[in-house]
């Protein structure tokens, strides 16, 4: 597989493979090699293509700004994704240290920042947990983390709960998880590139309805508050989900964000590999196993400087009641408030890359290179 073409790069921005491990990691990168690293992680359904905004400006700036296509997305190669297939390298402590791997490949020691978003926010979050060594500092956008889960930790019986309200709901995470998932979005009757333009347009602070607040609770009355995105109709997929929300043609073309050329990239990426790597990282959640490894480090904070990043716009903060509080509060002991930028939904880094690069400067500004 051949990097990205570099007609569809930013000025600045070079794609090139990196070997880290068993992976052949495809990698978008700005400023020289020898500066300080910042390692950047997309989420899902994202690529590094995300990150396309922020890694010129943090060029210029004096960083290495690098952003991988993680384990089971895009370019990056030495993976396998199958339902029936094995889920251990598609979990936590694997994804973190491909990262780590990657900081090794790429020829430093340490990194001045890794910084997350979305599930990639989790990634970055277990690579600090496991190596602060290596990671000056972290950022988190979007997802917050709230550090390895306790003895007992899970979703209980939301799922059922769901199912029983009036108007019968389901989670997107046990959505994502099942068998029909992949198939779902890859052939969505609306075609994969309409998929993901409502998908995006949806999450965004350009739908009217993201008007976050925070749940009181962990129940199925609390949760069914959420938009569909997250807490869906129970006998719809997510194509269905998100077709009801697709942005008129005008909307579109005026979208300043996210032009038809971009999305192109990820809808050509998504349309060969699929998501079914992606949508691995949400399976593991589910695995007992797999939780028990991570209950190991239940109750271990975070100490290195960190930040949280979101929309204003996004619903995602509040996904999990309680959340934003426990993380800067109790996981972390050297996080401040979290920053809110207005004019953002989800997809933070892409809707306000100008807003987040100015946080994420000032951020490694008071940090130790």
């Amino acid at each position: 597989m051949t990097p990205l073409d570099a007609g569809l790069l930013p000025e600045g921005v070079r794609a090139r493979h990196v070997q880290a491990g068993e992976l052949a990691m495809h990698v978008l990168e700005a400023g020289e090699p020898g500066a300080p690293l910042v390692l950047l992680l997309h989420g899902f359904p994202e690529l590094a293509w995300s990150w396309r905004h922020v890694l010129p400006a943090l060029g210029r700036a004096g960083f290495h700004a690098v952003a991988p296509d993680q384990r089971g997305y895009g370019r990056t190669a030495g993976w396998v994704a199958e339902y029936d297939g094995d889920l251990a390298p598609f979990r936590m402590a694997n994804l973190a240290r491909d990262a780590f791997l990657l900081v090794r490949a790429l020829g430093h020691e340490r990194a001045a920042c890794v910084v997350g978003h979305d599930f990639g926010a989790s990634v970055a979050g277990w690579s600090a947990l496991l190596r602060p060594d290596v990671y000056r500092s972290v950022v988190l956008m979007s997802a917050p983390f709230t550090g390895a889960p306790g003895l007992g930790a899970g979703m209980g019986d939301i799922d059922a709960a769901l199912a029983a309200l009036a108007r019968p709901r389901k989670h997107y995470q046990r959505y994502y998880s099942a068998r029909p998932a992949d198939a779902d979005i890859l052939h969505a009757p609306q075609g994969l590139h309409d998929f993901l333009r409502a998908y995006y347009h949806h999450k965004s602070a350009d739908w009217a309805g993201n008007r976050p607040f925070p749940l009181a609770g962990w129940t199925a009355e609390e949760m069914a508050k959420l938009p569909t995105y997250y807490v869906m109709e129970h006998g719809e997929t997510m194509a269905e989900t998100v077709a009801a929300h697709m942005p008129s043609p005008l909307q579109v073309a005026s979208c300043r964000w996210l032009s038809e050329a971009e999305l192109a990239v990820y809808s050509a990426e998504f349309g060969r590999t699929g998501f079914q790597g992606g949508l691995n990282w949400y399976r593991c959640r589910f695995d007992p196993a797999l939780v028990a490894e991570q209950q190991m480090f239940a109750g271990r904070t975070i100490d290195i400087p960190a930040m949280f990043v979101a929309g204003a716009q996004d619903w995602g903060i509040h996904q999990s009641p309680g959340a934003l509080e426990r993380m800067w509060t109790r996981a972390f002991t050297d996080m401040g408030p979290p920053v809110l930028v207005e004019g953002a939904g989800h997809w933070v880094q892409q809707e306000q890359p100008q807003a987040v690069t100015a946080a994420l400067l000032a951020f490694l500004g008071r940090v130790s290179r």
